[in-house]
């Protein structure tokens, strides 16, 4: 089982079938009902002749079928509730269903050879493992997972390696919001079955929409090499790629998926997404509507719409199948994207109540998914770079340093406008924007130990500056400059001056109240765990404007330009123009129509730069000023 269910409606169909004739040809005495018991005698025998001809005929319409053992459960499930709702009293329908799925199962059917009693055991623990896994999938349909965990763990305490039922347990506490408990399932699962392709595809889809991008990758490629049909796995392998800017490997896998299945709501989602990015906003809208018309209460559609443009009052229908979404039941985590989404249109028409309690629930629900913030260990961690990479130690030369001047960092908190100077610069014939690049993040945390004590050593040195201009040199081979505008790099200006010590940087600053409720109005990854509760984001920022301050008054000058977004917005044409002079670049018209440039942009800004400059978003915090308290203690630090 995957999070996307196998299809197996041809399964549910014959389980009902199979039902329906049995009690058509049946007799009342041979049948029994809930209110009646079933004696010895000659019903009993005749109960075993009928049992016979019915085990036949589930021979010959299962035979044509081509069942897994999912569909072998939903036949079995779909039997079962039948006969229930048909009046059959549940001992008889317990022993007929057990009997039914003996038969399905293929080392059981037509086998000829007399049973041991250690074999009869055997096959009776077979048969309540196999029954417990149908009506654990029953529980699941019926989106009763409190049930469906129950089910299962009771399985497992009688047959603990049994890998199905580990992977299906981790698909029910996920829907439970239980990620950290889901996450050892599925690898528990994995580690009976080294080979189960499904449960590799799930713990690849849980890493990564719990904010292990990177590491997701790996089991989803696993199980596309054990099954390489698995559709699942080769959207959510897409879906994986894309988030890390690989569109075009995104792209050829989504495309392959739509061959085989042109009309599949995940495929349709995914090449939507693709195009989103990619600025075709009109082929995403063409494509989010055909995923609604194969599933409309496909969630992601509803979110994916609403970030095409600004909401008006007139999309009300927008607002109904968004929530029609929501209450059809979905996992924590999908339930919190689509409510940040149905925020933004509160937001969008003017509604701020509305918003603000639409993006607080998209909040709480979304923390379910995080460890809870560590306010010491931030504090801790910033301590620690002020200490080792002070003035006079990044004024000194480093040996294996790179004299190359090729980056440009574009720093800041999320959402304060980093992916606007990006643009602008990247309009520039000579320069290239990158994303958001997680290089220094992933070494910084590779070499923590050491980097939180010193400065890096000549052979440190040497390998990061030799990695990161290996990453770089995967964009254009002729710029002159190429941007890398991933916010955390705020933390780690020290080390990278120390390694490029001609690489440029611009720490754009925004309004600090507006900056951290657009934080909390976006659905970050969970592991940007503060930006969830107000009172955290608050914090966080402090310690950022800390480490920031003291980026200023450590680094040499000229290394590091301060652009406050407020002034870039009043003055675009100023601003952009000292932006470029700061990078050595000679001035040109088209970084004022960067609205214009056609190029993948990966962040939540995707809409917003390509539009021209507006000031809507100025002062927007006085909107929700009676609901942000924590972030009206920041207004101290507003410039």
């Amino acid at each position: 089982m995957v999070f996307n269910w196998l299809n197996a409606r041809e399964a549910t169909e014959v389980g009902t079938a199979l039902a329906d004739d049995f009690v058509l040809h049946s007799t009342p005495g041979a049948l029994g009902t809930r209110h009646k018991q079933r004696g010895p005698g000659s019903e009993s025998q005749q109960l075993q002749k009928f049992l016979q001809r019915f085990l036949q005929r589930v021979d010959q319409k299962t035979g044509p079928l081509k069942l897994n053992v999912f569909k072998r459960a939903k036949l079995a499930n779909s039997f079962k509730w039948r006969l229930l709702e048909k009046g059959i009293e549940r001992q008889l329908v317990d022993e007929l269903t057990q009997a039914l799925v003996l038969r399905l199962s293929p080392h059981q059917a037509n086998s000829p050879m007399p049973e041991t009693a250690q074999a009869a055991t055997t096959r009776r623990a077979s048969g309540n493992a196999q029954t417990r896994i149908a009506m654990g999938q029953e529980y699941l349909d019926k989106r009763a997972y409190a049930e469906a965990v129950s089910c299962y763990q009771e399985l497992l305490s009688f047959e603990p390696r049994n890998a199905i039922a580990c992977n299906n347990l981790g698909v029910a506490l996920t829907h439970l919001g239980r990620y950290q408990d889901a996450e050892a399932q599925f690898r528990r699962a994995i580690g009976i079955r080294a080979n189960y392709a499904d449960a590799q595809c799930n713990l690849g889809t849980h890493l990564r929409v719990t904010g292990r991008l990177v590491e997701s990758e790996m089991p989803l490629r696993r199980a596309l090499k054990l099954q390489p049909t698995l559709f699942d796995a080769q959207i959510s392998l897409a879906t994986t790629l894309f988030v890390q800017g690989r569109l075009a490997e995104a792209r050829a896998l989504v495309e392959k998926a739509l061959r085989v299945a042109p009309r599949s709501a995940e495929a349709l989602l995914a090449m939507a997404e693709i195009a989103t990015r990619e600025g075709q906003f009109a082929d995403a809208e063409t494509l989010f509507n055909r995923a609604l018309e194969a599933d409309p209460k496909a969630p992601a559609a509803w979110v994916g719409l609403a970030g095409l443009r600004r909401m008006t009052s007139a999309d009300s229908a927008w607002l109904k199948g968004a929530e029609a979404s929501v209450a059809g039941g979905l996992v924590p985590l999908g339930e919190a994207n689509i409510l940040y989404a149905i925020g933004k249109y509160y937001d969008d028409i003017g509604e701020f109540t509305r918003a603000f309690r639409s993006y607080q629930r998209a909040n709480e629900l979304q923390r379910m998914a995080g460890d809870p913030y560590d306010r010491d260990s931030r504090r801790g961690f910033v301590d620690d770079l002020i200490r080792v990479y002070t003035r006079e130690t990044l004024s000194r030369a480093k040996e294996g340093a790179s004299d190359s001047a090729l980056p440009v960092l574009v720093v800041g908190m999320p959402r304060a406008g980093t992916t606007l100077v990006e643009q602008i610069i990247a309009s520039h014939p000579a320069a290239t924007g990158a994303g958001e690049l997680e290089y220094w993040g992933l070494a910084a945390r590779k070499h923590a130990t050491v980097l939180r004590q010193q400065p890096p050593d000549a052979r440190v040195t040497k390998k990061l500056a030799e990695g990161y201009s290996s990453v770089l040199a995967k964009y254009r081979a002729d710029a002159l400059r190429v941007v890398d505008k991933s916010p955390f790099n705020s933390d780690y200006l020290g080390l990278v001056h120390l390694v490029f010590p001609n690489a440029r940087m611009i720490y754009v600053q925004r309004d600090p109240i507006d900056t951290c409720l657009s934080c909390y109005f976006q659905r970050f990854s969970p592991a940007m765990n503060f930006t969830t509760d107000l009172a955290e984001l608050a914090y966080y920022y402090r310690e950022h404007q800390r480490l920031v301050a003291h980026w200023r008054a450590a680094l040499p000058a000229g290394t590091l330009l301060d652009v406050p977004y407020e002034q870039l917005i009043a003055d675009q044409e100023g601003w952009s123009r000292r932006i470029l002079e700061f990078l050595g670049l000679e001035w040109d018209e088209r970084c004022l129509e960067f609205h214009k440039t056609k190029r993948p942009v990966m962040t939540a800004s995707t809409w917003q730069v390509r539009q021209r400059i507006y000031n809507s978003s100025v002062e927007r915090w006085r909107h929700y000023e009676k609901f942000i308290g924590p972030l009206l203690e920041l207004r101290d630090l507003r410039a």
